[in-house]
């Protein structure tokens, strides 16, 4: 393994009423965190494909992990993302390496197909540091009702020479959806936006 790993934190948010009313089956998001070295904290380097082959192990082990946290098999995933903090010794660039060329093929293989893009967000920040991890349907970006967003958090990363990488995962939309636009039973997951 590539990444030098200091945590891993996995946690599930779960609904059970919205607004007085409630939420059955309950809406689960789980979100999948792990706190890795950065190799190139502290000087610029050119060519970043340490940082993608890290990606590429951390998508399908902190994607397998939400799967597992959720209790569901891996074709009952509905929603995916991915999010990243890079601590202060690092830039922005570390964090896009991570997340872009490699990271989605094994988190969609670890929820089975997604057609869709992973929706993602990047910063830098330092030690407590919280992002939100944008949330998509993972077969089909126009389900507006996976329109979502779950917190990442680690209280004590990342340190100077550090990256929070966080993957999400939902077994459902938000609670109560009445936005309109096209539904998850309807969605063909063909070109990952219908």
């Amino acid at each position: 393994m590539n990444a030098k790993i200091r945590k891993l934190v996995v946690s599930v948010d779960e609904t059970r009423v919205e607004m007085g009313k409630a939420i059955e089956p309950a809406t689960r998001r789980a979100v999948a965190v792990a706190v890795i070295e950065n190799p190139f904290a502290g000087r610029y380097v050119e060519n970043l494909d340490e940082l993608m082959a890290i990606g590429e192990e951390l998508g399908g082990l902190l994607g397998e992990k939400c799967v597992k946290a959720l209790g569901i098999q891996p074709g009952q995933a509905e929603s995916y993302g991915k999010a990243a903090i890079v601590g202060e010794a690092g830039e922005l660039e570390h964090a896009a390496a991570i997340l872009h060329p490699k990271l989605g093929a094994p988190l969609r293989k670890a929820v089975e197909k997604g057609a869709a893009l992973v929706p993602s967000s990047k910063k830098q920040g330092g030690v407590g540091t919280a992002i939100d991890v944008p949330l998509g349907h993972k077969d089909a970006a126009f389900v507006r009702s996976h329109f979502d967003a779950i917190e990442a958090r680690v209280s004590d990363a990342p340190r100077a020479n550090e990256i929070v990488v966080a993957v999400a995962v939902t077994d459902s939309g938000r609670p109560l959806p009445r936005v309109g636009g096209l539904t998850a039973a309807e969605a063909k997951g063909e070109d990952g936006l219908r």
